[in-house]
């Protein structure tokens, strides 16, 4: 069998595709796996380091306001979808699966108008205009909540099925992450990020964290800045001397994030869809800051929704800073009950079994 998976700009559409990627090569180890991506996004690299064949085409998103841009992303909308039609008639797949982002669009209606089985699968509440558009041709549309139903049109609500968010958690305890890690069980320890592309604002205000909390207390912590922002905000790493501290790591990505979510006492991160399932399986105690540049603020109702259950603390951007943020993680490295509440409760919000949900619903239509 040959399977194409396409998904890609940032890690939360590209991480469930090699997670799909993943449970089919241990169901059927035969088949034979390629991804179409673009050549900016995140997948041309945690693809090929997966150990995945990816093609690349060229597309772009329209801005929200009138610009040239939208010239060109108008082009590439139309040429975008032969280019992959190219590459699908040369590798000859008999599935294909899209997991969102720009890429998604040119390769699942190329497939489409091939013939070929086609299975679309939405991480946010609230589903993107590229998901909307595709639900019209893809032959199965995976969403992740419950409600989800009512943003799509009433003649493709047939096509829907709830399965949750494709996340792979290794099961790897805390104390097992810790001694790959090399630190010691009591050894306090935040991870903080804002996305493979990064954040600014969550830079910032992780930047003042450090200044204010993780130096003079001591406090082991890792930093991921992100693609967007890395050089600027390497720079002023280095400028305030962060790379001079032994308890302090920040880098650009971090691939090995599962080892570190296991180990973390508290994370500090945006509040997209596929990280908070990750925290959600691992039972993490997290700070969110949700990005405001979403569409219909998805990112802080879902996370409101974690925090009214006592789950998660979330802060907007312009609510916070780096002393609140300061007092916020003390008292919840001080107050180990409090973490264990969170862990139990954002647990309830766990679906363990939607990748193979996702990967039994793609199989059944080949048995179509």
């Amino acid at each position: 069998m040959k399977v194409i998976l396409c998904g890609g700009g940032t890690s939360g559409h590209v991480n469930p595709a090699l997670n799909i990627a993943e449970t089919i090569k241990k169901r059927l180890p035969d088949t034979e796996i390629m991804f179409i991506g673009t050549k900016r996004g995140i997948e041309s690299s945690l693809v090929p380091k997966a150990g995945y064949k990816i093609d690349f085409v060229e597309v772009s998103g329209f801005s929200r306001s009138l610009s040239l841009k939208n010239i060109k992303a108008a082009w590439h909308a139309l040429t975008s979808v032969s280019e992959a039609k190219k590459i699908i008639k040369k590798f000859k797949p008999d599935l294909v699966i899209g997991t969102g982002g720009y890429v998604s669009w040119p390769t699942v209606k190329a497939a489409s108008k091939l013939g070929i089985p086609t299975l679309i699968h939405e991480q946010n509440a609230f589903p993107g205009v590229t998901t909307k558009m595709l639900s019209k041709v893809a032959d199965k549309v995976c969403i992740s909540f419950a409600g989800s139903e009512k943003f799509f049109d009433e003649a493709q609500r047939e096509k829907l099925t709830i399965t949750g968010n494709p996340v792979i958690v290794d099961g790897m305890s805390r104390a097992e992450a810790r001694r790959k890690l090399g630190m010691s069980d009591n050894e306090p320890y935040i991870l903080s990020y804002g996305g493979s592309m990064g954040a600014e604002k969550v830079n910032q205000l992780i930047f003042d964290l450090i200044q204010c909390y993780s130096i003079p207390k001591g406090v082991r912590h890792s930093h991921a800045i992100g693609r967007v922002g890395y050089e600027k905000f390497s720079d002023i790493a280095k400028q305030n001397g962060f790379y001079e501290h032994p308890n302090l790591e920040i880098t650009e990505y971090i691939y090995d994030m599962a080892v570190r979510q296991a180990a973390a006492d508290v994370i500090i991160c945006r509040a997209g869809a596929m990280t908070m399932s990750e925290l959600a399986i691992r039972g993490s105690a997290a700070i969110f800051i949700p990005s405001p540049n979403v569409t219909e603020d998805h990112q802080y109702k879902n996370a409101r929704l974690l925090a009214d259950a006592g789950a998660a603390i979330v802060y907007r951007e312009n609510e916070i800073n780096g002393k609140l943020l300061a007092e916020a993680v003390d008292e919840l490295l001080q107050n180990k009950n409090k973490r264990a509440r969170m862990s139990d409760s954002i647990k309830n919000f766990a679906t363990n079994n939607s990748v193979d949900l996702i990967v039994d619903n793609a199989l059944a239509l080949l048995n179509k």
